[in-house]
């Protein structure tokens, strides 16, 4: 096969076409947001808040402005006025309120990045500080039930009567859950270069979508949509802290225009977990009530998280138990306190991650208590329709994916009792979780063209944030076409483009691929009408999806997966080690394998990253997390993971959009770190119900246990 096209006479899609940008990327020439210098171009460098609660009295300039290359620096006293937007988060440099430490106080712009950082220590701020609030508690007194979570969600559904159904079970798990904050670190910093023309506003940044980029940029200085241009064309990562507008492209447009000179703003990473988002902490009770054959009867998921003063976010993670197992009685809360800390947003698979985390723990506590297999438990609770909305499922293979998953593994035979497998000072353990992730797919509009030269493009303003989606969507055009790959150009990325929604919830490629499909099958019907024969000029198709989006669905649609984990855990330092992790998944049709193979793998390293090391301090007399950089907030590398590998099954379901695709970017990451952490219980008989499972909290439990030799523990 040719390394970046299907074989001829083959249906490109679903073919595994490399990364039609590869070259571009190892090579250097795909130019990020920061790269994009201008003329004259200046830098910016943004200064945050020092205390976690208070106003700004004074704001002592000099020292800055003496620096040799420093141009200015603006704060709320000098910096361009902006109108109020619906993000609050983006309203900078307007007041002198510090709703969080971190939050942003100054610019200084410079001649050069040196320059600008050199400035940004020189400047000095007084405050008249406030008492602060950031730690969040399962009974915290500024609790409150929302009317919605994230994704408009409910806060609280109930089914039955629970309290009388658990009272009732003949087995009963009553656990508690406890996540701190994570944080997304995607590889490329948060960056925009932003410059003014002719009352015109142009700006690279490095986002998921550039649409709502534009919009938010328009809203906040006024300007009708048409006079602001905002381009992603290449952007290393986000995992969602891109997924909405960022500071750095309103604080370069906000430079730019002081200035009147380009101005690229690159946030140095020690600054973004207090200004792109989080996913928020979460404490998790699961009760789950069950007859002694493992059937599930009653069902409790409630949920305490934070979210900041300056915009509500509600992190979902009561909602996977909506969907996941039969329970005739049920209650699914979620309740938040709005505390002084940065804001929290989207972090991969939002709601899902932590949620399923607390659930599949649960799930393997219940296997214990029933003395059941923890793959047939979840097999005895399959449900055959949604269990909230009572809606048909368009497809569900959970239990395809575990028992697939299990064959692969060698699940079986497995000696149920822990602590029974050890190699010396190594104790060895197994586990499983499922997975699953809900379809999305949001309107967009895409344009086809055939030009005359026998070529076809497509626009529409996708993002590729490293997932392929660029090659994926060509693919789809080149199908809807009926033409070989290389005849199909594709442009994206630009707010000038034909809107699309962002790169996220897993709706990117079900969503603009729709466009895309629709677009080119009139074009090939247009073309068919017109005998194969083009006018001089070419010929072009704009469609949207917008109809086709608002009839919503009569099926719950949501693509599943099972997870299973090896671990080895060392009883002298108490450090984990993974072993083993294989997925099986059911996303619907697979229209890329290598790309979705990454996307599988890459979340499941993320999960186990969050099972194993990802861990994030929130200090409770500065206010602000104690883990703001790589080197002390450690992500999962190629040595945590040596044996990783994603299957998938062939799944078709007509009742998901033209491609039959569900989405693969986060459902790798669901199960992960449940599956780990089974695992770890598995191979000691300790359950921890806090992550990550670091030697500092696994230690003790081993000495308690008498796990520890016993030359260690004298």
């Amino acid at each position: 096969m040719n390394e970046t096209t299907a074989p001829a006479g083959t249906d490109p899609l679903g073919a595994p076409v490399v990364r039609l940008e590869g070259r571009a990327k190892v090579t250097g020439t795909a130019r990020y947001a920061a790269e994009h210098t201008q003329p004259d171009r200046a830098c910016a460098r943004p200064v945050g808040a020092t205390v976690a609660r208070g106003r700004v009295t004074a704001l002592h300039r000099d020292e800055a402005l003496a620096v040799p290359g420093v141009i200015a620096v603006l704060g709320h006293d000098n910096a361009p006025r902006l109108r109020r937007g619906d993000d609050a988060t983006l309203h900078l440099l307007q007041d002198d309120r510090v709703p969080h430490r971190g939050w942003y106080v100054a610019l200084v712009v410079a001649e050069t990045p040196e320059a600008a950082r050199e400035g940004a220590a020189a400047v000095r701020v007084e405050y008249a500080e406030e008492p602060h609030d950031v730690i969040l508690t399962a009974d915290h007194p500024g609790l409150y039930t929302p009317e919605k979570a994230n994704g408009g969600h409910p806060a609280l559904r109930e089914h039955g009567d629970f309290p009388a159904a658990y009272e009732a079970a003949q087995v009963r798990v009553d656990a508690t859950y406890t996540l701190g904050a994570l944080h997304n670190h995607p590889m490329e910093p948060h960056a925009s270069t932003a410059w003014w023309q002719d009352g015109r506003l142009t700006a690279y940044d490095s986002s998921q979508g550039s649409t709502a980029v534009r919009d938010a940029l328009a809203a906040l200085f006024g300007l009708p949509e048409d006079r602001v241009a905002v381009v992603s064309e290449h952007v290393g990562g986000g995992f969602g802290s891109k997924g909405t507008p960022r500071p750095p492209v309103v604080l370069a447009a906000l430079a730019a225009l002081h200035t009147g000179r380009p101005v690229t703003c690159a946030l140095p990473r020690r600054h973004l977990p207090a200004v792109t988002g989080h996913r928020a902490p979460t404490v998790q009770r699961v009760r789950i009530g069950a007859g002694r054959d493992g059937r599930i009867g009653a069902l409790a998921h409630e949920v305490a998280t934070h979210t900041s003063t300056v915009r509500e976010f509600v992190e979902q993670a009561a909602v996977p138990s909506r969907v996941m197992y039969t329970s005739p009685s049920s209650r699914t809360l979620h309740r938040v306190a709005a505390l002084d800390v940065p804001s929290p947003s989207w972090m991969r698979a939002p709601g899902e991650t932590p949620g399923m985390y607390a659930l599949e723990s649960a799930m393997d506590e219940l296997a214990v208590a029933t003395g059941l297999d923890p793959v047939e438990l979840r097999l005895r609770n399959d449900p055959a329709a949604e269990p909230d909305s009572g809606l048909p499922f368009s497809s569900r293979h959970l239990a395809e994916c575990l028992r697939e998953g299990a064959d692969r593994f060698g699940w079986q035979p497995r000696d149920p009792r822990p602590a029974t497998r050890r190699q010396g000072d190594l104790l060895l353990g197994t586990g499983v979780a499922a997975a699953t992730y809900p379809v999305l797919i949001a309107p967009s509009r895409a344009t086809a063209f055939a030009a005359p030269d026998g070529g076809y493009e497509v626009r529409v303003n996708a993002t590729d944030i490293g997932t392929g989606a660029r090659t994926v969507l060509a693919q789809i055009a080149a199908h809807a076409l009926r033409v070989p790959l290389e005849r199909v150009r594709l442009e994206l990325g630009d707010s000038r483009l034909p809107a699309a929604p962002v790169a996220g919830g897993s709706s990117g490629t079900a969503s603009w691929g729709s466009a895309v499909h629709k677009a080119c099958s009139q074009l090939c019907e247009r073309l068919e009408e017109h005998g194969g024969r083009l006018p001089p000029e070419g010929m072009s198709v704009t469609a949207d999806t917008e109809q086709e989006t608002a009839r919503g669905s009569r099926y719950a649609r949501h693509a599943f997966g099972a997870t299973f984990a090896e671990v080895a855990v060392d009883t002298v330092t108490g450090e984990v080690r993974l072993r083993r992790l294989l997925g099986v998944y059911a996303a619907g049709r697979i229209l890329n394998p290598r790309t979705a193979r990454s996307q599988f793998i890459g979340g499941m390293t993320m999960g186990a990253g969050m099972a194993l090391c990802e861990g994030s301090t929130t200090d409770p007399r500065f206010g602000d997390f104690a883990e703001p950089d790589l080197a002390s907030y450690h992500v999962a590398t190629c040595a945590d993971v040596p044996g990783v590998e994603a299957y998938w099954l062939d799944e078709a379901d007509e009742h998901l959009n033209p491609m039959g695709g569900k989405g693969v970017g986060e459902i790798g990451i669901v199960g992960t770190a449940a599956a780990v952490g089974n695992a770890v219980h598995h191979a000691t008989g300790v359950r921890l119900r806090e992550l990550p499972l670091t030697p500092d909290r696994l230690l003790p439990r081993l000495e308690r246990a008498g796990l520890r030799p016993s030359a260690v523990a004298a």
